[in-house]
């Protein structure tokens, strides 16, 4: 069976700069960059997507290439940026990404 999120060291470039290569993804990244644990419900509505199947498979490329958590929750499925691995493998990485989609994190 074949896990869900890769540990740490898992992570590989190649796949953390793939599942970042979609304007939708970035989005998401966006989205959960305060920290917070979110529901995946409050994502889609914040990037204005309606239908939950569209995001089954950018779920899926940003969770199995160590991106996010998703961690089920009752009804509800919560999602959260693994920043600290991503610090931890590839120091610079989440922060160069994030200011080239201009987010500012000290807004935040």
């Amino acid at each position: 069976m074949r896990r869900l999120h890769p540990d740490p060291e898992q992570i590989r470039l190649d796949g953390v700069l793939s599942a970042l290569g979609n304007p939708v993804r970035l989005g998401v990244v966006r989205a959960l960059t305060g920290g917070a644990e979110r529901t995946c419900n409050s994502v889609l509505a914040e990037l204005g997507i309606t239908a939950k199947s569209t995001m089954t498979h950018h779920w899926r490329v940003l969770r199995e290439n160590g991106v996010i958590w998703q961690v089920p929750s009752g009804r509800e499925t919560l999602v959260s940026l693994r920043r600290d691995d991503l610090d931890a493998r590839y120091p610079g990485l989440l922060d160069a990404v994030l200011t080239g989609i201009g987010v500012d994190e000290t807004a935040s």
